[in-house]
């Protein structure tokens, strides 16, 4: 309804963007760590001559109708034929390795069920809002064999490479079994489910699953594969290969040179910003029906989410995947041509569990009684007043468990069985009980209680700038100083962050915070894998899940017996007995409810965005993962 309080006058609004520009780049500029231009950059295409503007801002309708033929060097892109994203690169790119997991190139690589599809592409794409896979490399629905251990997939005949050579099913085979060759950590997590990926003939993949007495370890798996894993390039594959001296070597050369199939490629990328452009030569006319409608994608990097909330406001960003508390003043208050997916709370769909992950190795953290009493003190509606601004279902809305607040996950278990279990915080006379019960208390009056003569100290961590992030770990903090613990918050830089949780021996931090989870077509057994799983314990440049070193035997027979299961009855009480494990023994609990992405959007440039209701089936991923890719296609200028 919102929107059409404000799209009557949107005309007047992008007028008055467009020809503010220079204010508007100055506000940016206050608030933006990028600097005045952009260094030579070679290219395949050419770029724009430089102006006298920082970052690439709103330009006037007459300076974007004579924007010259770029020339070398990238320092204003055509505010009319670009889309500008925000939330999603936070430092310099590292490299465009679809092979890596450590690019730090949020546009580009992101494989999640519902993977980013600018650069590289899936065999399918994924729907949360029904979870549908939609073919894209592919062509049909995938098929099942009887046994459902081997699934078929038929290659879509116009799927080409940016070299223009097709993109075949030996390409998907050779990819498969390069990751498992390298261990990356696609080779890694799907390596005990999947047991070949093979190339009957050009058009043919077939799947095969690993087998337990002749049924299929996990079928799920082989779902999750093709929605989730690019597809990528043999010939270029191998030409990786001949240059690299070692399997670290492969996964973490740049690959400045790689091949891709997307709609999109590299145009350029510093320490400021990346862009985009698109490929016109894209063999996904033939699927869509047209180009999508940017010609460049463009990310800034901001100093941290009130810098970016400014360059939003201002319009320099139109789809932004950031946390912004009370996001509904935007519009309701300040009159702006902004919007969320939905018009009213949580505004987006609530999907993932942001949580607050343990170090098992920390002295005390491994007794479930320090874990507990920590978790039960929380006060997890000052989270969702004060770092979610409402923005989420609380935890007596829906209590706590290994499911997300969507009504069928919340099917999957017996509530009344775990009821007793589930806690909503703030209980710090439960918390000092438990403790004082424990005989874990203060002996020398320092107000910090003792564990085995060590006073129980922990940092609770997550990336700097992250500022809703940052207010859930304040108050974990909050909550350790009124039951004897004392923890301090520490923020580091993503860069170093990302490490945190992945390193699978780190000892330096303490309590962390990740929201892994999400969508997909494993879930919810692939949540109860992530937070249960003792195959990731040690386990490097793990990025899957069980952060903390949590090993539980049963809980790992259960993970093993859910993908087996058929009766409904069974998988139900398995689901049941994972989460009252997951509730006696705390190895992380969560700290809200969450979209999988925020998605917010500035309509003073383009419009056609996907929101609630609008019979377009398009999920509100950013525009760029799984189906929600289709948005590009909808989109128009405002005038």
């Amino acid at each position: 309804m919102k929107r059409w309080i404000w799209r009557a006058a949107s005309a007047v609004v992008s007028g008055l963007m467009l020809f503010s520009a220079a204010a508007c780049g100055n506000n940016q500029q206050a608030a933006n760590k990028a600097a005045s231009s952009a260094p030579a950059v070679e290219s395949q295409e050419a770029t724009v001559e430089p102006t006298a503007s920082s970052e690439p801002a709103a330009t006037s309708e007459a300076a974007e109708s004579a924007a010259p033929e770029p020339t070398g060097v990238i320092a204003e892109l055509p505010r009319n034929e670009t889309l500008y994203f925000g939330g999603q690169q936070w430092d310099s790119v590292k490299g465009w390795n679809p092979y890596s997991s450590n690019n730090n190139n949020a546009l580009a690589v992101a494989g999640n069920a519902s993977a980013r599809l600018v650069m590289f592409e899936t065999l399918y794409m994924y729907n949360l809002l029904d979870g549908s896979l939609n073919p894209l490399l592919a062509s049909g629905q995938p098929e099942w064999n009887a046994e459902r251990t081997e699934l078929t997939v038929k290659m879509n005949p116009d799927a080409k490479w940016n070299d223009g050579t097709p993109v075949t099913a030996e390409d998907v085979a050779y990819t498969y079994a390069s990751h498992l060759k390298y261990e990356t950590a696609a080779g890694v997590s799907f390596g005990d489910f999947i047991d070949t990926i093979e190339a009957p003939d050009a058009s043919t993949v077939v799947l095969k699953a690993k087998l337990i007495d002749g049924n299929a370890v996990n079928s799920y798996q082989l779902e999750d594969y093709i929605c989730r894993q690019y597809v990528i390039q043999k010939a270029w594959t191998e030409t990786l290969e001949a240059r690299a001296s070692s399997p670290d070597a492969f996964k973490d050369d740049p690959a400045e040179d790689v091949v891709s199939c997307g709609p999109y490629k590299k145009y350029y990328a510093d320490d400021q910003k990346v862009v985009f452009i698109r490929d016109d030569n894209y063999w996904g006319v033939a699927l869509w029906g047209s180009l999508p409608a940017p010609k460049y994608l463009a990310h800034a990097m901001y100093v941290d989410n009130a810098a970016q909330k400014v360059a939003f406001t201002n319009g320099d960003i139109d789809v932004n995947q950031q946390f912004i508390s009370d996001i509904q003043n935007l519009w309701l208050q300040d009159g702006l041509p902004i919007s969320a997916y939905m018009d009213e709370p949580p505004y987006g769909i609530c999907v993932t569990m942001p949580s607050a992950w343990y170090n098992l190795k920390s002295p005390g953290l491994d007794q479930v009684v320090i874990r507990k009493a920590i978790a039960i003190a929380v006060d997890y509606d000052a989270i969702n007043q004060n770092a979610m601004t409402g923005q989420s279902p609380t935890f007596a809305q829906t209590p706590r468990s290994l499911m997300n607040p969507t009504e069928g996950e919340q099917s999957m278990y017996d509530h009344d069985a775990v009821a007793d279990l589930q806690w909503v915080g703030n209980d710090i006379d439960g918390a000092n009980k438990l403790l004082d019960d424990a005989g874990i208390v203060d002996t020398d009056g320092d107000g910090i209680r003792e564990f085995n003569g060590q006073n129980l100290e922990y940092n609770a961590c997550c990336p700097e700038g992250w500022s809703d992030w940052q207010a859930a770990m304040e108050i974990v903090a909050a909550a350790g100083q009124k039951i004897g613990i004392n923890i301090e918050t520490n923020f580091p830089t993503w860069e170093i962050y990302q490490t945190v949780f992945t390193d699978g021996d780190q000892t330096e931090y303490d309590i962390f915070m990740y929201a892994g989870d999400g969508t997909g077509p494993t879930y919810p057994w692939r949540r109860v894998r992530e937070r249960l799983s003792s195959e990731f314990i040690g386990q490097k440049n793990n990025w899957v899940g069980n952060f903390g070193g949590y090993s539980n035997a049963r809980a790992d027979e259960i993970i093993g017996a859910i993908p087996l299961e058929t009766d409904p009855d069974t998988l139900k009480a398995l689901y049941t007995e994972a989460v009252k494990i997951y509730l006696e023994e705390v190895p992380s609990f969560a700290l809200m409810y969450r979209p999988e992405l925020f998605h917010a959007v500035n309509e003073s440039v383009w419009t056609g965005f996907p929101e609630a209701g609008d019979g377009d089936n398009i999920p509100p991923t950013d525009c760029t993962d799984g189906y929600g890719i289709a948005a590009l296609y909808n989109l128009k200028l405002v005038s």
